[in-house]
């Protein structure tokens, strides 16, 4: 087995080969800025018109690893990418866009009823129900963190439940295959097969997508500030990896 050294991502990525690169791209964060309440993102002209180029210049070797469900994937990127990995790698839809989803986990009502009755009686906090997971953001009630995580942390062990920390925000979500799983079982097929995976993403959720692209020969591109991953490179935030990505053009 391979081991993948967690070192500062500080260097600047070189240009996107747009000829032998299979590029993997995270949501928030990444092509978007995180915002208060993730429903206030929509799409984005000057976003939308790079991904449909890329996604022509590189014959469709571009996809979306994201924690969003695929319904809200499609909304802001204007359905620019078909092949997507969403709820964190969950549930994907295949380049010819075949698309069985998951079935959700028996206990996620129970959660939802708890994570939703915290939030009643706490200002500031804000359920996010996604289908196969159910995430409780704290962003604008910081002090709460502790709280947020010891629930989510007892239910997980309760349920069995996947407890997938973020950006402010705990999420317990459906078992089964995380962003570098899924970047891997991409890289298995057409139009993916024998290029060099590229991630790009800004998460601790992304770690494991970073993990399989340097597995795999390729890299991975930490946006947001410096700090230990598996990444190789680092962009300083979304504006810089729109820059980037028009730069290819």
């Amino acid at each position: 087995m391979t081991i993948i050294e967690h070192t500062p991502a500080e260097l600047a990525p070189p240009a996107l080969d747009l000829t032998r690169s299979a590029l993997f791209l995270d949501l928030d964060g990444t092509l978007a800025p995180i915002v208060a309440r993730p429903q206030d993102v929509g799409p984005e002209t000057r976003r939308t018109a790079i991904l449909e180029e890329l996604v022509r210049r590189m014959d469709g070797r571009v996809a979306i690893l994201s924690g969003r469900t695929l319904a809200e994937i499609d909304h802001i990127l204007d359905g620019a990418v078909r092949p997507v990995a969403a709820v964190h790698g969950l549930d994907r839809r295949e380049p010819d866009g075949t698309h069985t989803p998951p079935e959700p986990h028996p206990d996620l009502p129970a959660v939802l009823a708890v994570f939703h009755d915290l939030a009643a009686a706490t200002p500031g906090l804000l359920v996010e129900e996604k289908g196969l997971s159910a995430a409780l953001h704290y962003r604008q009630a910081p002090e709460q963190a502790a709280a947020v995580r010891a629930l989510a942390s007892d239910w997980a062990a309760r349920t069995g439940l996947k407890m997938q920390p973020g950006h402010m925000v705990v999420e317990l979500r459906t078992p089964g295959p995380d962003k570098g799983d899924s970047l891997a079982t991409f890289m298995e097929a057409a139009p993916f097969q024998g290029a060099i995976p590229v991630f790009v993403g800004d998460d601790q959720t992304d770690e494991p997508a970073f993990a399989a692209a340097r597995r795999l020969g390729g890299a991975g591109v930490l946006v947001g500030q410096v700090r230990n991953s598996a990444a190789t490179h680092r962009l300083e935030d979304v504006n810089a990896v729109l820059n980037w990505l028009e730069a290819a053009l």
